[in-house]
Formats: structure tokens, C-alpha cells, sequence
């Protein structure tokens, strides 16, 4: 089993930033693929940003393309989530989850086998 902890939301000033981690124990010598869902209130929930296992594919989606960084610490138990130029659409629940490669290298985190517990991020106008 894989156990999945974010940290680093809060409260921010629209144009500013965040950095977001989540740290997977457990089973981490499985490849996972990892991601970052939100979800905001009244809105269905939506992948933002997702990296394969190696780090060598990623996925943003386009109202984060050129803001958002999406990347895996060294020992690629790790993804981090840089937010810059922050929106106050951007406030929501950010929820990491991971998905087993299955062997594949182009990242995919949906359907996730894992989730996080989810951490809040509120950008004020």
C-alpha cells in the first residue's frame, strides 16, 4: 500500500506563489505516475499537472500551462508543484494522487490507485 502526504497550501495574494509537495511511502519501489488534482466548491474535480515515474513526460492542463510547474524530487518519491502568478480561480482542495505505471512511460494518473488527504489553497484578489 502507498501512502500519499501533501504539504505547503495556504493563503496567497492573487500573482503570488506556492510550492505544493507530496511524499509517497509505503510500496516506493513501485513506478508511479504522479499527480495533482483540485477541486473547487460547485465544481467537478479536474487534473491540473501529472508527471510519469521518470520524470521525462508531463501533463498541465491549459489553465495552468506557463504558470504551474510540475516535477519529482531525486528520489522520485516526491512531486512538488510550483504556482506562480496565482489566480483566485486557482483557489481549491489540490489532492496529490498517484497511479501505477504498469509499465507504460507516458504519464497517466487516471483513474488513481492513490490519493492524498488534500491541502487547501485560497488565492485572495
Amino acid at each position: 500500500q502507498v501512502q500519499l502526504v501533501e504539504s505547503g497550501g495556504g493563503l496567497v495574494q492573487a500573482g503570488g506563489s506556492l510550492r505544493l509537495s507530496c511524499a509517497a511511502s509505503g510500496s516506493t519501489l513501485r513506478m508511479l505516475h504522479m499527480g495533482w488534482f483540485r477541486q473547487a466548491p460547485g465544481k467537478e474535480r479536474e487534473l491540473v499537472a501529472a508527471v510519469s515515474w521518470s520524470g521525462s513526460s508531463s501533463y498541465y492542463v491549459d489553465s495552468v500551462k506557463g504558470r504551474f510547474i510540475i516535477s519529482r524530487g531525486s528520489a522520485k518519491n516526491t512531486v512538488y508543484l510550483q504556482m506562480n502568478s496565482l489566480k483566485p480561480e486557482d483557489t481549491a482542495v489540490y489532492c496529490c494522487a498517484a497511479r501505477d505505471s504498469r509499465g507504460s512511460v507516458i504519464v497517466a494518473v487516471t483513474p488513481p490507485d492513490y490519493w492524498g488527504q488534500g491541502t487547501q489553497v485560497t488565492v485572495s484578489s
